[in-house]
């Protein structure tokens, strides 16, 4: 499993880089999806996002599911790319799959990277 040590992790399976303010789906919940066939970033430029709104659906060959934010602040930029190539989640979930940078990005209750790959190791036994 990828899980960048730059990143922040929230149990429902989002990340946040602090660095940069963008947010996106973890590379344990794409795989756990599978094939990503469609993407709705539900937030715009401008906007304030709190801690654990909804930002993004995602729909893939399995399942639906709504995408959190795991980072309160405003909306500097959103991939509006991923709608149309809403596969990049599945092949490069920590760069171009990014869904939105956020700006004064304070964080919910995020893990460190070691301790999100344990939580999700935990949750598959």
């Amino acid at each position: 499993m990828n899980a960048p040590s730059n990143l922040k992790y929230s149990k429902s399976d989002e990340w946040f880089d602090p660095s940069s303010g963008a947010v996106g789906l973890s590379d344990y919940a794409q795989s756990q999806l599978s094939d990503i066939v469609f993407v709705e970033i539900l937030v715009d430029e401008g906007e304030t996002v709190e801690v654990g709104k909804a930002i993004a659906s995602v729909e893939s060959v399995k399942a639906s599911a709504e995408i959190f934010s795991p980072a309160a602040g405003k909306v500097i930029s959103v991939n509006k790319g991923l709608s149309e190539k809403p596969e990049t989640l599945n092949s490069d979930p920590y760069g171009a799959g990014w869904m939105i940078k956020v700006e004064g990005g304070t964080t919910g209750d995020v893990m460190e990277s070691a301790a999100y790959v344990k939580y999700c190791e935990e949750r598959t036994h």
